[in-house]
This record gives structure tokens, sequence and C-alpha cells, in this order.
């Protein structure tokens, strides 16, 4: 062999040599960075750590909204295809078919992240982790539970799959019971499993707790009856709302029909409305006290000034307007006892329309609550430059304007706060918030002191009387609209009341969507209901009766009212 030929491979050995040694050297002291960051990228991921969602309670502490903590099983398709180990074992574990989960994993090809069961329990997920089958994974969740199921449902709302806010309260305070989630950098295999946390990047910060105004003893209480008279009644829907007329407070809110947030599978979207907030209808005599306030204001009537009803019916316009019987000569009291159509019209044509209507709108009819729920609607007040006499008192007696329940029981709140305005609230109140005045005290107590004898022996409204308490209210009955104008069978039955009424601590508004034509009356219909939940709620807030003379005297006169009939010993 030539000698050159020699050299020539000596050399190219000795070369690759070198380059072998400078690789090494490379690999190991100069490219050691960016190999490792190479290597992390395919080994390391950033996962979320999810945030607790803030608790909802009622003003108590009792929860009404709780988030537990749950796992969702997940897969990545481009590492299970042509899988072979058998599918079985998982699908019996997901309650699926191997079928379905073999469809996901074939028209995912392309995908790295499929769901195929979301919220199970951590034993279940446990479970299936332990089957160790490439590229199946579990993420840790909350999901939402809601104790007080369908009793609070319309006020406390429900949350998605994604623990977002949908309805409700969980809606409007999204933001502030949703918090943030954290991260962390976590070690993978090859299939994509979790080896190893590695470090938190970023700690999760809980949601905050929302307190409610609502008092849950009160609000089971209320919803118990209201469901109870609608199956009675046959009603279509109803209303409940008790407020806390120092304060403003919410202390109850319910309706019917309702729905379960725990349980979605076959809800009904017309349930899930909270009506007391979003169904608006024209509220009838429930507005006469208002309309009486405005005459009381105009210094042409006092509550014993006399009115000529005579011959019990007025005619304005092309309509006669007609009282069940002619009540003659009444005062101002016993228009409001009797409901009297006639002596109001007469009083409303007498004064200013406007300043009625003024007096509407400062009560705050016509306009949402501000409690920022979501949906509330604002109800409709006329406006008008120029009012025909039938307009005038059509709106006086409560036809011509929409009102929410919950609007009713803030502008009934106002007459039992003597006058003072305070803010409806869904949330707990720490501190009492100076009212706005409204009307002078003296007048809002003239109105209250009128609207006690509607539930007296007499009245329009003795269905609401309680034992023990002294009642002031007043009750409603209008017709429906319908495709062709009002209807003659379908009614809303009102009553909306105070108690007790020499110092009113509650007002409380009940509707009651097309009672049975028997019974539609607000005295029949929704009087006794509000009689119940009254006499209740005064009870569980230990409210002193102001009656317990007159009650004294009835078990002197009758003592079988409290040894059920049998004779003492």
């Amino acid at each position: 062999m030539p000698a050159w030929r020699f050299s020539l491979v000596v050399f190219l050995l000795a070369g690759l040599a070198v380059l072998l040694i400078w690789r090494v050297v490379s690999l190991q002291l100069l490219e050691t960075r960016f190999l490792q960051n190479q290597g992390d990228a395919r080994t390391i991921r950033t996962q979320n750590i999810p945030a607790y969602r803030g608790v909802i309670t009622d003003r108590n502490g009792e929860p009404l909204a709780v988030s537990t903590p749950v796992a969702s099983i997940w897969i990545n398709p481009k590492h299970m295809q042509g899988l072979v180990q058998d599918l079985k074992p998982l699908a019996k574990l997901l309650e699926m078919p191997a079928a379905s989960i073999q469809k996901k994993i074939i028209d995912n090809r392309e995908r790295g992240f499929v769901y195929l069961r979301r919220h199970m329990s951590p034993e279940q997920a446990k479970a299936i982790m332990a089957l160790k089958i490439k590229g199946v994974n579990n993420q840790q969740e909350y999901k939402r539970y809601y104790p007080a199921a369908e009793v609070a449902a319309h006020l406390v709302g429900f949350t998605n799959i994604d623990d977002r806010g949908q309805e409700g309260l969980e809606l409007a305070y999204d933001e502030w019971l949703r918090g943030s989630e954290g991260s962390k950098r976590v070690l993978k295999d090859l299939h994509g499993s979790v080896i190893r946390d590695i470090d938190q990047q970023r700690e999760a910060e809980s949601g905050k707790e929302l307190t409610l105004s609502i008092d849950m003893r009160l609000q089971y209480m209320a919803y118990r009856e209201l469901k109870s008279m609608l199956q009675s009644s046959k009603a279509k829907a109803g209303s409940v709302v008790v407020v806390d007329s120092y304060t403003g407070e919410v202390l109850a809110m319910v309706n019917q029909p309702s729905y379960n947030p725990n349980n979605r599978n076959r809800l009904n979207p017309a349930h899930m409305r909270n009506r007391a907030m979003t169904d608006v209808f024209e509220p009838g005599s429930t507005v006469k006290p208002f309309t009486v306030l405005a005459a009381l204001e105009s210094g042409k009537y006092k509550p014993t000034t006399l009115v000529d009803t005579n011959p019990g019916y007025i005619r304005v316009g092309k309509k006669s307007l007609l009282d069940p019987v002619n009540y003659g000569v009444i005062d101002v009291t016993k228009i409001l006892t009797k409901s009297s159509q006639v002596g109001i019209s007469k009083m409303a044509l007498d004064i200013d329309e406007q300043s009625t209507w003024e007096l509407f709108g400062r009560f705050g009819l016509g306009r949402d609550v501000g409690s920022g729920f979501p949906g509330e609607r604002a109800g409709q007040m006329p406006s008008r430059a120029n009012w025909r006499p039938i307009e005038i008192v059509n709106f006086a007696f409560g036809y011509g304007l929409s009102v929410t329940p919950v609007q009713l029981a803030q502008a009934y709140a106002v007459l039992a706060n003597g006058g003072l305005m305070q803010p409806i609230s869904l949330l707990r109140k720490d501190q009492q918030e100076q009212g706005v005045r409204i009307v002078n005290t003296h007048q809002a107590k003239q109105v209250v002191a009128m609207l006690k004898t509607v539930t007296e022996k007499g009245g329009t409204g003795t269905g609401a009387q309680i034992a023990t308490y002294t009642v002031a209210g007043k009750t409603g009955t209008v017709h429906k609209v319908g495709s062709n104008g009002y209807a003659d069978d379908k009614y809303r039955a009102i009553f909306a009341g105070m108690a007790p009424a020499d110092n009113p601590r509650l007002v409380a508004v009940v509707m009651i969507d097309e009672p049975s034509i028997e019974m539609y009356h607000g005295g029949e219909a929704a009087a006794p209901l509000f009689s119940k939940v009254m006499a209740d709620a005064l009870r569980l807030l230990d409210v002193t009766p102001d009656k317990l003379s007159e009650l004294k005297e009835a078990v002197a006169a009758k003592p079988e009212l409290v040894t059920g009939g049998r004779k003492s010993a």
C-alpha cells in the first residue's frame, strides 16, 4: 500500500475522532441549555390549577351553593391510534359503550384533547387511571352543588359544566365568585401521562363568598305554602316576596313552578324564570292606596272626607264602572275598605292626573329596583301629555301600567317604613342605609291605618287576618290579557300587605296566576296565602304580637280555642 494512502486513512480516522470528541464536548458543555430546553419542551407541560368557586350562603350562613372536587377523564387520540388494548374495562368504568370510545379515537385522530366524561367522583377517576391505558388522562375540576335545590333555584341560579354562572346570582356575581386559576409545571412521559409535579408557578385564588339577604327558614316556609296552594287551586303559577321594611332586604323570594338545579336533564326553560323579578302584570286594586295618597297630598281629601258613589256606578266616556253594590255616600277610608271603583274614579278625576302619575313614579313603579338581577324587568308606566278621562280612572285603579311583584313589595315597604324608601337588596346589608323620603310620615301612616280596615270585618281582604298580629293590606283581582283583549275567564289574584300594622316589620306580596275560577279574587286566592306566610315569618323572626289583648279576651270568652274543644278539668 502506498504510504500516502496509509497517511490518508490515519488522518481521516484521527479527524473523525476529533470530531466525535468535539461533539461530545459541545453537547455536554456548549449546548446544554439548548438541549435542556428541547427536552423540556417535549416532557414538561404547564397545567392549570382550578380555582374554588366562592360559596353562596343565606343571611345566617347556611350554604346555598358549594363546589365539590370532581375529576374529568380525557384522551389524547394521537396516542391511541391502533390501540390493541381491550377498552371494555374502561368503558365499564365510564358507563359507556366501548364502541363509542373507539369512535371518538378514530373521529378525533388529529386532535390532542377530547373529553370522555366530565365530573366523575375522584374515586371513579382513580380506578380508571389504575388501568394505565395509553393516552387516557384525568384533570381535577369542581362541580357546583345546591343544597336548597328547587327552593332557592330562581334566586341563586346555576353554573354550567365549566363552572361559569348561567342564571340568577351565579351569573350576576360570576366574576366575584369565580376567583382565578393557578398553574403548575408537570413532567410527562412519552404518552402524555403525568409522572410528577415539578413546581407551582401561580397559586389558585379562590372566589369570594356571597351572602344573600334571604333567610332560608322563611324561604322554605314560603315555598312550601306557595306550592301547596297552587296544587290545591290548580293555578298556573305564583310568586311570593317577603321584604324587611326597615332595611329593604328580601327575606324570601319564591316562585312556582320551579326546577332542581342539581338535575337539569329534563329542564323546562319556562320553569327557570324568577317570576318575582321578571314577570310583569297589571297590579289592579293594589295600587289604589297610592291613588288615595295622591288625593291626600292634593289637600282636597282626608280619610274622613265623604264621597258620593250613588247610584253604584259611574259613566266615564263610553264605559260604565260598577261597584258590587251601591255604597252610597262613604268616606275615603271606606272606599279602600270596599275597594270602590266608583269612589276611586271620582277622586282620580277630581285631582291632577299628573300628580298621581308622579307619585306612582316616586314609589318605584315602572322602573327596576336596582338589584342587579339578570333579566329584571322594569315594568311600564304610561306617559301622556293629555289624559282621557277613561285613561285617568283606569290608571288610578291599576290598569294601563305594569309592575313586578318585587316592585310592588318595594312600594308597600315605603308605606310600612313611614314614607322612607330603602333600596331593595338581594344581598345581606351589614349596615342600614339612610332611606330616601318619598312622602311625609303622617300621610303614609294614614294610608296604612286605612289599609287595616281592608283586612277587618267588612273589608275585601279578611282572609289575610292573623290571629296574633294586625294586618294592613290590599287585594287585587285583574283580568289577564289574551289574544283578543282582556280574557273573561283568566285572572291574576294579588294581595300586598304588611304586619304588624301599627309598626310594620315585614311586607309581603302574593301573586297567583290563573287561580281556580271558583276562587279567583285576591281576597280568596292570595290573601289566605299571605296570612300563612306572614304569620310563620313573624313567628320565626320572634316579632312581638300586637293583638295579645284581643286574643286573651277571645280565649276567655271561648276556652275551647286553646283546649281544642275539650272541657278542661
